[in-house]
């Protein structure tokens, strides 16, 4: 929502520098830029735009009305071939009103619906911006009127009620029209009515919105923004004034940001005369003008020897909706080219790392330039902060700047800006009105049926039923306590009911809270061993000696009653050597407790880095990744329909005390689609750095989830370091994009762990790297089977056995071979070798050798890192 300030904006459009230089001045600027670059002047002075649509109608007026930028809103006479009413209308002024324009002093009221329609001279992206004042009259209070607009398939208001009396308000929209004509329809709510001030429908440049932007999570390019439609929630002229639509070609009005810079002490303002601001050949006015760039705030002093802060912006937004993030930047505070290098961060996350503005510009400064960012609805917080600080490195200036913000809400799936309704009433997560009142009034149905039933028996009660029966074990037909535990688990209250259907349901032992209390020395947290979404897992001793991993519930956390039966369901139908095993449960009072064997060796990923626990070789991780393969298809293939797991990660892959691998924590998991569906459409959940792009964009699960999931889980084995580490350079925060730039090169060998080095067969690790890539197909259907997944891992093992049993044969053939060495008493012992022999008799080396290496061999590939999340995978060639 825009709201415009009162007062007279000619004041702010001739008071802006834009205006400060003489005609004759601004010729001469431009002949002398022309003749060094002749591009760049076409691109600065295209700022005019020829809207082939310009619709602009100001209702309720008697006559057409100028504004102070030259457009020329028609009256309602001469706007009434595009108006269709079936009821009544009336149209409504207040002269006096204090308005920032006079568009709002009149007002045209609808009692039914009315719709505004216009035909389109020219197919593309157009604005829609409707402005409201409720304005006084004597027939109705517009500040209680609720109504809705639909603007062809989109909903753009729903339930929407202007409040305040005193500030005009603008709703700014960009639609993308296919059609040859277009409706904009206004909806009372029943028993009030819908108004407007005036509407604008005008053609905009299709250079506005590209189709492709960068997705902030997971890193990557995301296509499909043509096809959204938008809101505009914030234009922010980021460090100078108010830019009001007389100094924007496309009738824009850009506000000042002071009031969104959290705190605000931490910037300043830097400004030049906007006719030296330059746009690319590729650049335009269009996008944003030059006084916009011609403005910024930088960092401020602070009055420390170093500054190391962020400049903040908090964006109030609403959470269930995606938004297009737009930053502008223009170097206009650089003495030289390449001395201002600085970090850019959207709701936390590293939007853009070591930002270089003459690197991209040609190494000139004062040169426009905009990035877009998808900021997904799943990852999006209120406030919506956009932060900007300097480069943590020893290179340039210490410094960073932002010259304009702009947040454009996306539609939601069912085309709806407001509320959870699409335009044919289908909600964003379920059926339609319609529907939804079908299913309502067959319930009700039903219900009264079985009424009617229950009182047809309770007629022919037999005279002695309530000495032989109970009420419910008489007139339900099911008693009570036939249902079963899991519908059951939170009122039972630990009672005996629960331990009798846990025994007799196969859901293992169940535990008192007592029981467990003295097993865990009562929650003693000396005892954690682990810490989860679900809640701290501790390490307990039961009564028989037996150690186990008890898994206690936090009330506080987002994983409660359905995760908590999820696990002990799968659990209780599992049982595999690679799965780790569920020994009982408690749900006693408002507790939530889970019983594991216990893995005493803990997860995966401590063994591969963070801990500084002794490096696992080569052939421990393949039969690792081997064991979790085998329980991850035995999931997927080991039950009639099969069961995703959901969560593959390696902290979710437990060693025993001989290091053999199994699955943890199926608190997530679901059953696999039936052999008629393809996949299961669900929430997304699961971790970052792991997930399914092609799951997270469509929502649709399939056991392919997994198997992309494990490819992550493959390349932290082999490269020893996190699937998402943000403090890398952005090129390098995803391991799995990161890894495939270094694979499609031939180059894997160069980000191993370096503990590895010299001790891996090639073609082992050729053939795991392949499996790998596979695995991380964009799509779900080139990806393999986890059965295909564990072929090609006990191959990989095979060779590297090979490889190791070789070099052994050949080290004793060289020693039989070689004369004795008879050693005098007096001479001095060898010293060791800097190496030492592992159970497989392939050398491992030593701390000191491994730190000796030289870090560049680990160092990525200087490349941007703009293009779709997994992009072209070789295709899979058998196994």
């Amino acid at each position: 929502m825009e709201k415009i300030p009162r007062g007279n904006p000619i004041k702010l459009c001739f008071s802006s520098p834009f205006f400060s230089s003489t005609s004759m001045a601004i010729l001469l600027v431009l002949f002398c830029l022309f003749v060094v670059n002749p591009s760049k002047v076409i691109a600065s002075t295209q700022q005019n735009f020829d809207p082939k649509d310009n619709f602009l109608i100001d209702c309720g007026a008697s006559s057409e009305i100028a504004l102070p930028d030259k457009r020329v809103f028609l009256s309602d006479k001469e706007a009434a071939q595009y108006l269709s009413t079936g009821g009544r209308e009336i149209q409504v002024a207040e002269p006096a009103a204090s308005v920032p324009y006079p568009i709002y002093v009149s007002a045209r009221i609808f009692l039914e619906q009315a719709k505004y329609t216009f035909h389109v001279a020219r197919a593309g992206w157009h604005w829609i911006r409707l402005h409201f004042f409720p304005v006084n009259n004597n027939e109705f209070n517009l500040q209680q009127a609720k109504f809705k607009v639909n603007a062809g398939d989109f909903v753009l208001l729903h339930d929407y009620q202007v409040n305040d009396s005193t500030t005009a308000v603008l709703k700014e929209y960009l639609v993308n029209v296919t059609t040859p004509s277009f409706d904009v329809t206004f909806i009372p709510t029943k028993g009030s009515v819908a108004f407007i001030n005036a509407i604008e429908f005008v053609s905009a440049p299709d250079i506005l919105v590209h189709d492709y932007g960068s997705n902030l999570f997971p890193v990557g390019s995301f296509s499909g923004l043509s096809k959204m439609s938008y809101e505009t929630m914030y234009r922010l002229n980021v460090g100078g004034p108010q830019v009001t639509p007389q100094n924007d070609t496309l009738g824009r009005t850009w506000v000042t940001d002071q009031q969104y810079l959290k705190p605000g002490f931490a910037a300043q303002a830097a400004t030049v005369s906007p006719d030296v601001v330059q746009y690319p050949p590729e650049g335009s006015p269009l996008i944003a003008p030059q006084i916009v760039y011609a403005t910024a705030v930088e960092m401020a002093h602070a009055n420390v020897n170093t500054p190391n802060f962020n400049v903040t912006w908090s964006l109030n937004v609403d959470t269930s909706y995606s938004y297009l993030v737009r930053l502008h930047f223009c170097d206009i505070v650089s003495k030289s080219s390449n001395d201002l290098y600085f970090n850019v961060y959207i709701n936390g996350r590293m939007g853009i790392s070591a930002l270089d503005l003459s690197a991209i510009n040609n190494n000139e400064l004062a040169t426009a330039y905009y990035q877009d960012f998808v900021v997904n609805s799943s990852i999006i917080s209120n406030p919506l902060t956009v932060q900007i600080g300097p480069l943590n490195e020893e290179t340039g200036s210490k410094n960073a700047i932002l010259n304009g913000l702009e947040v454009l809400k996306m539609n939601n799936s069912v085309g709806s800006l407001n509320g959870e309704y699409g335009v044919d009433g289908r909600t964003n997560d379920g059926p339609s009105r319609g529907t939804v009142a079908t299913v309502g009034f067959a319930m009700m149905f039903g219900a009264f049926v079985g009424l009617g039933a229950m009182a047809v028996k309770w007629q022919k009660r037999p005279q002695d039923w309530q000495k032989r029966n109970s009420f419910s074990s008489w007139l339900l037909p099911l008693h009570a306590g036939d249902t079963s535990f899991m519908s059951n688990s939170k009122t039972s209250m630990g009672s005996r009911k629960s331990q009798f259907y846990s025994s007799t349901m196969g859901l293992g032992r169940y535990f008192s809270f007592a029981e467990l209390q003295e097993a865990t020395n009562n929650w003693d947290p000396s005892e954690i061993i682990g810490v989860g979404g679900f809640g701290n897992v501790y390490l307990g001793v039961i009564d028989d000696g037996t150690k186990v991993a008890v898994k206690r519930g936090n009330p506080q956390s987002e994983q409660g009653i359905h995760e908590f039966q999820t696990e002990i369901q799968m659990l209780s139908k599992l049982r595999h050597r690679h799965l780790v095993s569920l020994i009982g449960y408690c749900d006693e009072n408002s507790e939530m407790i889970l019983v594991y064997e216990f893995m005493s060796n803990g997860p995966l990923r401590d063994h591969l880095y963070g801990k500084n626990l002794p490096a696992l070789s080569w052939k421990q991780r393949l039969e690792i990744c081997i064991g979790a393969a085998r329980g991850l298809h035995y999931l997927h293939t080991g039950s009639a329909t099969g069961i995703i797991h959901r969560d593959v990660k390696t902290t979710n892959i437990l060693l025993d005390d001989t290091f053999i691998a199994k699955m943890a924590d199926f608190g997530l998991s679901k059953d696999a689609p039936s052999q008629e569906q393809t996949h299961v459409s669900t929430a997304v959940k699961g971790s970052f750095g792991y997930l399914d792009p092609e799951y997270f964009r469509k929502q649709q699960l399939t056991d392919k989830s997994d198997v992309y999931s494990f490819g992550v889980v493959l390349l932290e084995a082999l490269c020893a370091r996190p699937a998402i580490n943000p403090a890398l350079p952005r090129e390098q925060v995803n391991l799995a994009e990161w890894a495939m730039q270094w694979k499609r090169k031939g180059l894997i060998d160069k980000i191993i762990d370096p503990t590895l080095v010299g001790h891996i067969n090639p073609e082992s690790m050729k053939k795991f790297a392949e499996a790998a890539e596979k695995c991380l197909a964009e799509y779900g259907v080139d990806r393999p089977t986890m059965g295909d997944v564990l072929w090609n891992l006990e191959y990989a093992l095979q060779l590297q056995e090979a490889s190791s049993q070789g070099k052994a044969d050949e080290e004793n053939k060289a020693f039989a071979a070689s004369p004795a060495v008879v050693t005098p008493a007096s001479a001095p012992v060898p010293p060791p070798p800097t190496t030492a022999q592992n159970s497989d008799n392939r050398p491992i080396s030593s701390p000191e050798a491994a730190a000796s290496r030289n870090p560049a061999e680990v160092q990525a590939i200087d490349e941007h890192s703009g293009t779709a999340m997994f992009a072209q995978f070789a295709a899979l060639n058998g196994r």
